[in-house]
């Protein structure tokens, strides 16, 4: 943005001279165009002027040429933006489109300094923060809760009425979330199955008792780790493909396509995808509990010389039912959070595909977090209630 000399009104602009700056005896003297084009070499001049100059009693703009927003900015920073809206004020022969854009860069940058506030102590900074977090954790626990309200009752809605059961969806969840997701299950377990009864062996071996290796296995695999690594497994693999698979379809508008058709989406997409997950999730579950014990009892025969019978007889003696109780009852509950969750984030994708993939790691990030927590707690509840 460019206006004219100061005080010539001809269309015929003279030619451009380099913008320079001067300070005698009070008086700023400001000459030639101050553009964009000389900025650097106006800045330089302007910092070499003594500090006196940045409060002169009178600011001369009789020769000023051409002006823009960027020599006009460097005034107002050298002056003060209120002290050149004074100067602007009383120059009663400036030309006015000159007058008009120093004033609205004085009053820009006035207003811009004044917004900025003291530096705020660290720890009201940190309580801030805090503040903000929780907010934001209320507001997800919110519209969680709120999801699996409207996902209930779609479903009880849906029950009585079998000409509304999307079957085959429910079967191609199926096969996903369950059917494919068996050999890394099993693996992992088994894995970790060998590990955790080498570490017993370990700890075990200095008192004499590694045969209870069987029982820390057994019992660990039973209550915990068969369902807790199936569930972490399925809230990386399975959540994060049904956030990505409904966040793509609301990217192409096929949610609205689908609301337009006069179809529920929530009982399109979400109840077969958490039913799958529902009858998923306790067979992985079982599974994981099997591969685990099976990787543990390959350790005690190789390595405890503890037979294969031995393991089995140990296992059916001390290892009660309600161990594979409490740990199978905990999958259902897991599969249903874990598939919310994941279809949840799915709905609050924006209009983006770095949307999806924000979304998709925070389905992953929450479910593991929710399903941790709430093992925690059933561990201690069932300690207390003696189970």
């Amino acid at each position: 943005m460019q206006h004219g000399a100061a005080r010539q009104d001809t269309s015929v602009l003279p030619n451009t001279t380099p913008g320079s700056v001067s300070f005698n005896h009070g008086a700023l003297a400001i000459t030639g165009d101050w553009t964009l084009s000389g900025y650097q070499a106006i800045g330089q001049q302007l910092s070499r002027l003594p500090p006196d100059a940045r409060k002169p009693g009178t600011l001369d703009l009789t020769n000023l040429g051409q002006i823009d927003t960027a020599g006009a900015s460097l005034l107002a920073d050298f002056l003060g933006p209120d002290l050149l809206e004074d100067f602007v004020e009383s120059d009663p022969v400036l030309h006015r489109d000159t007058a008009a854009l120093l004033q609205i860069v004085a009053r820009s940058l006035g207003q811009w300094k004044e917004q900025d506030i003291a530096e705020i102590p660290a720890l009201t900074r940190w309580l801030s923060q805090i503040g903000e977090r929780v907010q934001s954790l209320g507001l997800l626990l919110w519209q969680l809760l709120g999801f699996m309200g409207q996902t209930l009752a779609t479903l009880f809605r849906v029950l009585p009425h079998p000409g509304r059961w999307r079957v085959t969806p429910f079967v191609a969840a199926v096969q996903d979330t369950g059917l494919n997701a068996l050999p890394i299950v099993a693996l992992l377990t088994f894995l970790v199955g060998a590990v955790v009864a080498f570490l017993g062996a370990t700890v075990l071996q200095d008192f004499g008792a590694t045969i209870y290796t069987v029982n820390l296995v057994a019992f660990s695999f039973l209550r915990e780790f068969g369902v807790l690594l199936a569930a972490i497994l399925l809230a990386g693999r399975t959540a994060s493909s049904f956030t990505a698979h409904i966040g793509a379809m609301k990217v192409n508008e096929e949610l609205d396509a689908i609301r337009t058709l006069g179809l529920n989406p929530v009982e399109l997409l979400v109840l077969p995808r958490v039913l799958a997950m529902m009858v998923s999730l306790p067979i992985l579950t079982f599974v994981g509990m099997i591969a685990g014990m099976v990787g543990g009892a390959l350790v005690c025969v190789l390595s405890l010389d503890i037979s294969l019978n031995q393991f089995l007889a140990i296992v059916e003696r001390d290892i009660a039912l309600r161990h594979f109780l409490v740990g199978l009852c905990k999958a259902p509950v897991f599969a249903f959070l874990i598939a919310v969750i994941g279809c949840l984030e799915g709905f609050k994708v924006g209009g983006s595909a770095q949307s999806v993939g924000e979304h998709t790691t925070s389905s992953v990030v929450q479910s593991i977090f929710t399903v941790i927590l709430l093992d925690a707690i059933a561990a201690l509840f069932f300690m207390e209630m003696g189970w």
